[in-house]
């Protein structure tokens, strides 16, 4: 069974040592000795949020915090091929639901689209506490799953940005139900290109309730962007981007 990770402060982590001690404290402290109720002889992990991570066993345990002995540290090796989600803001917490099972299933950064038909919109402050909401989501969903990667939240984007931040990955593609290929399909043949044979970074562009525009499918497709379907049926906005990570991690070898 895998150990309960928590976050800490990244010079703190960086810098213990096996036989040393760390004390946990802050809300990950907390969490750890209030809410998890964890007893000494446990042994937790702690992670940096970059990939580095301490493993130890609990010595005593406080008020608000945890100590514990270390007994490993290192670096976890970061994923050869990079999964981005661009995520349509959506109605319902639908985007949220799909961010959070994203992080769950190794997605590595997320971007929250404006896109044409978004009903909900981040403007102004909204923008700012919108973000810092995914920010807070990404990274309670990367400890419930034990993963020493928080992924990456980017700032809001509509698509004239998403188009120009295309550059920032090797291949873009777009989920679209009238689209000619499959997911499969298109990786199929990016992998009998050669083009899978180095380290790789793909962006998955989920579109909102009412579909991504044929204005948007233009501009995106100006810079590169393939659309792709995932099956036969329609998925939620909600599904549509984990639904892809699943079959993503399997064709990249992730998994």
């Amino acid at each position: 069974m895998t150990r309960p990770l928590f976050f800490g402060p990244v010079e703190a982590v960086r810098g213990a040592a096996p036989g040393s001690a760390f004390l946990l404290g802050g809300d990950e402290g907390r969490h750890a000795a209030v809410v998890r109720r964890l007893a000494p002889g446990e042994r937790i992990d702690v992670s940096d949020g970059s990939g580095y991570r301490i493993g130890g066993v609990i010595t005593a345990v406080g008020t608000g915090s945890v100590e514990l002995e270390v007994e490993t540290v290192g670096q976890d090796p970061a994923p050869r091929h990079r999964l981005v989600l661009v995520q349509a803001l959506a109605k319902g917490g639908r985007d949220e639901q799909a961010v959070e099972s994203a992080t769950e299933l190794g997605v590595d950064a997320v971007v929250p689209w404006h896109a044409e038909r978004s009903i909900v919109r981040w403007r102004g402050d909204k923008a700012d506490k919108g973000r810092q909401k995914w920010v807070s989501l990404v990274g309670a969903a990367a400890k419930q799953s034990r993963r020493s990667f928080v992924p990456e939240v980017n700032g809001v984007m509509d698509t004239t940005r998403l188009a120009a931040w295309s550059k920032a990955v090797d291949q873009m593609v777009i989920l679209h139900e009238d689209a000619g290929e499959t997911l499969a399909q298109r990786f199929a043949a990016l992998e009998a290109s050669g083009a899978l044979d180095a380290p790789s970074s793909t962006a998955v562009v989920v579109g909102p309730e009412g579909g991504i525009s044929d204005a948007e499918l233009a501009k995106l497709g100006a810079v590169g962007a393939l659309p792709a379907r995932l099956g036969p049926h329609v998925l939620r906005s909600s599904s549509a981007g984990p639904a892809a990570l699943v079959l993503l991690n399997h064709l990249l070898g992730r998994w």
